[in-house]
């Protein structure tokens, strides 16, 4: 697994409780990383007085802060004896503190757990979504359900065979990324890992919706089939350049199984999560444009919006934040 070496474990005040924080020390204790956990309280206006009592709201300020310096202390205190871990408390919003802090200290990981106090299409608040949109550093979204022990990673890539030569590159870059933090986690985990690609055949609804003249029915079919089989082949690709990075051992020990659903990625990843009752689901978060079966932008949101298990969601090489130390 790619080693982590500068984590930060985001306390949210609205979380009903700190998930995910053990397997936290746990991945800082294996990968030898600093562990940070950090609370972040909401800015009040500065030095302005509140009426009817001698307070200004910077002494509410201080209280804040120090009510949550007292509940960190409280939560990470047992867990100190294994892992050295920092303390920080964060003043403004989330998102932004968040990942100025990543931007200032170099994290390579944001580990953080989602409410569950809202409806399932709510779970990921604006923070949450911000942070996938925004954070330069893979972010590890829990859930409080959540195992202490994974039993089945689900890695999402693209693998769209009629790429540029750049995007292909791109393409590449990314699933290496997707391919082998699923893969490292499966096997600290011990679990199974399972590699899916979400396919459409690009002129089918051209070829059934009557707007040339329709081929027939088995020259259709044989067009989809040969665009599955082309897409296969582009999925047991990744595999073998997985294979060349781990070592045939490690791919025959970790025996992953594929997935090529036919539709769209805000259905079909979904529903194959459910089926296989995935504890994780690892992808990336941008990417390219105008290829059917991308997850980018609205469609990568509408998947992690309608599954029920952890996301580690990764940015491309050379994705910049807009947000700014």
């Amino acid at each position: 697994m790619k080693h982590f070496t500068n984590i930060l474990y985001v306390l949210d005040q609205e979380a009903e409780q700190a998930c995910g924080l053990e397997r936290a020390v746990a991945l800082a204790r294996g990968n030898q990383a600093q562990l940070k956990v950090v609370s972040v309280v909401e800015a009040l206006p500065a030095g302005a007085p509140l009426e009817g009592l001698d307070l200004t709201t910077d002494d509410l300020q201080a209280a804040s802060r120090a009510g949550c310096e007292q509940r960190l202390s409280a939560l990470v205190e047992p867990l100190r004896e294994t892992v050295a871990i920092e303390t920080k408390v964060l003043t403004g919003r989330l998102f932004l503190e968040v990942i100025r802090e990543v931007l200032r200290h170099d994290h390579d990981l944001v580990m953080k757990c989602v409410s569950a106090r809202e409806p399932l299409a709510a779970l990921f608040g604006s923070d949450d979504l911000h942070l996938l949109r925004k954070c330069p550093c893979p972010l590890w979204l829990g859930r409080p359900q959540d195992g202490l022990n994974y039993r089945r990673v689900l890695a999402a890539v693209d693998v769209e065979p009629l790429a540029s030569p750049k995007e292909r590159a791109q393409q590449q870059a990314l699933n290496a990324i997707i391919l082998d933090l699923a893969a490292g986690l499966a096997t600290s985990e011990f679990a199974e890992l399972h590699v899916a690609h979400v396919w459409t055949a690009l002129v089918e609804p051209i070829l059934r919706g009557g707007m040339i003249a329709t081929p027939a029915e088995t020259k259709i079919d044989a067009y989809i089939e040969a665009e599955r089989r082309r897409h296969g082949q582009a999925l047991e690709q990744v595999l073998v350049d997985l294979e060349a990075r781990l070592g045939a051992e490690a791919l025959r020990w970790l025996k992953p199984s594929r997935h090529l659903p036919k539709g769209s990625p805000r259905e079909e990843l979904p529903a194959l999560a459910k089926r296989i009752d995935a504890d994780i689901l690892v992808l990336g978060t941008l990417g390219r444009t105008g290829v059917s079966g991308l997850l980018i932008g609205n469609t990568a949101e509408a998947v992690l919006q309608r599954i029920d298990c952890a996301v580690l969601a990764v940015k491309p090489e050379g994705f910049v934040s807009p947000i700014v130390a």
